[in-house]
């Protein structure tokens, strides 16, 4: 099975950054609304125009008041007909990664279980390196944790232990009238 286009084109990297809201992870300005305006175009959508020229609307409340983050700032969400299509196309597009792989899979399954057991070989040492140094750190963390329990008691029996201290000195001074 030779490699499609579409699939080594993705592969490529273009070297442009986002720089607007991201819905899927991609940019919603120079990405999303110019496809959906060219699949509107080509007829293989009928997003609302509403939508496409007002593509981020203001959220609001169950009362109908505006939602604002814990940050204070105005909560924005994308509009529901374009949300709606970002969800086909990513399943779509998860679709045909799954069917790629899996032709893969079908036509070269020696070359495929090959790439498989090279990866876990190559991988081993970076997750057995990963998994002693978050053993330390837990040990760390719970030997901390641990020492400040302790010094916290001590420094409450040290406390308890002078109101105690202090209660009993004024109970043995005579009161003189």
């Amino acid at each position: 099975m030779e490699t499609p286009n579409y699939i080594k084109s993705l592969l490529i990297p273009n070297g442009k950054k986002p720089t607007s809201r991201r819905v899927w992870g991609i940019d919603l300005e120079l990405v999303w609304l110019p496809f959906f305006f060219a699949t509107n175009t080509q007829g293989d959508t009928a997003i609302p125009a509403d939508a496409l020229g007002a593509p981020l609307r203001l959220g609001y409340n169950a009362d109908g008041s505006v939602k604002f983050s814990k940050t204070g700032r105005p909560v924005t969400k994308v509009a529901k007909d374009i949300a709606d299509n970002v969800r086909i196309v990513k399943d779509n597009f998860t679709a045909g990664l799954l069917a790629y792989a899996n032709g893969v899979i079908a036509d070269n399954p020696d070359g495929y279980s090959a790439q498989v057991e090279s990866a876990k070989v190559a991988g081993e040492p970076i997750l057995t390196k990963d998994k002693a140094n978050l053993d330390k750190a837990l040990a760390e963390a719970r030997e901390q944790a641990m020492a400040e329990a302790v010094a916290e008691a001590e420094k409450k029996a040290k406390a308890e232990a002078r109101a105690e201290a202090k209660a009993k000195s004024k109970e043995r001074e005579p009161v003189t009238a």
